[in-house]
């Protein structure tokens, strides 16, 4: 498939590589302004006392670096799809952007509180919430001033639910909980930023295959593009990490494309690591509580093989596999069963 077609112009592969060579280079250009700024404004990170030992080191590394994603994400895809689109920037895009920025805030109030006012949880786990689900609710009412359907459908079938009312509670449900899950899985130097590529370039191709929704796609791979100029001062060792100003607006973001394109259900599996990350979290703590025994050495799962002994660009370089083994998996039950 060499392209699709908006608004009557055939819009080929090429118009995908320069979107993501786009955000590259506006993230990569960005950094070097925003690194030393950070670090003049001592908005170094705070390690918490109970990770592990080996983390300590990273104490004062500059956070909040997620601003400079999300600046590069929303001009590179207003840019590209303005240009593209003789009628205008569709709603889709200003959805994706509202809920960017919508929980870029919140991550970014967290960030905030805990390094200028050394209150290293931040927000309370009331206030965020409270915060993800307003920002869930409008996402929600706007598309359903859009007759935007409420129905899922199953992966590599042609099963339809209606969902009615419930399509609500699902999307608060997505948002909250995709964007909670992607919090959890930033943990590691380069772990994030490459696994959210990955899924964020998975929906991007699968929002361009078949019935072509050009907006989603732009800004799926104006993320991709964003996330790999970020590694280039994350991976490690990071220069700067992206707080939750970053993680929570990635996490919301991807679960807002997947439903966009319909594709509500295939996030579990194209963010297959993201549910991982969770569930070692959510069974560590039922066991604990349960039984006092612990069943990782350290959750999330990242650094229960941080503590058997493995070096943290093994652990992240395994985790990008399994994240790439996801993606494949997530397109070929889209495409190929379909």
């Amino acid at each position: 498939m060499d392209g699709f077609v908006l608004g009557g112009e055939n819009v080929n592969i090429s118009v995908l590589l320069i979107t993501i060579a786009i955000a590259f280079l506006i993230t990569v250009l960005l950094s070097p302004i925003l690194i030393p700024f950070l670090r003049r404004l001592k908005f170094g990170q705070s390690i918490r006392e109970e990770g592990p030992e080996s983390h300590l080191k990273k104490t004062g590394t500059p956070t909040m670096g997620g601003l400079m994603i999300i600046f590069s994400i929303i001009i590179t895809s207003i840019i590209m799809v303005s240009r593209a689109a003789p009628e205008g920037i569709s709603y889709e895009l200003w959805l994706l952007i509202f809920v960017l920025a919508g929980y870029g805030v919140l991550g970014f109030l967290d960030d905030f509180i805990k390094v200028a006012m050394k209150r290293n949880l931040g927000l309370t786990s009331k206030q965020k919430m409270l915060g993800q689900i307003i920002i869930a609710l409008i996402f929600y009412f706007i598309l359903q001033s859009q007759d935007f359907p409420t129905t899922i459908q199953i992966p590599g079938t042609q099963i339809e639910w209606e969902l009615g009312w419930l399509y609500a509670v699902l999307i608060i449900f997505m948002l909250v909980g995709s964007s909670n899950a992607v919090n959890l899985t930033d943990g590691l130097d380069g772990l994030l930023a490459g696994t959210a590529a990955i899924a964020f370039g998975a929906f991007g191709l699968l929002a361009w295959y078949g019935f072509p929704q050009y907006d989603v796609t732009i800004f799926s791979l104006a993320v991709v593009g964003a996330l790999l100029g970020f590694l280039v001062f994350n991976a490690h060792p990071a220069k700067v990490f992206m707080g939750d100003t970053g993680s929570l607006a990635l996490g919301a973001a991807i679960a807002a494309v997947s439903i966009l394109t319909k594709m509500e259900i295939l996030l579990i599996i194209i963010g297959g690591v993201f549910v991982i990350e969770t569930l070692s979290v959510i069974i560590q703590v039922a066991s604990f509580k349960t039984t006092g025994k612990r069943v990782f050495k350290m959750s999330p799962l990242h650094h229960h093989y941080e503590l058997l002994g493995w070096s943290e660009w093994r652990v992240v370089t395994t985790f990008w596999l399994i994240g790439l083994v996801f993606a494949a998996l997530g397109i070929y039950i889209e495409v190929g069963l379909s």
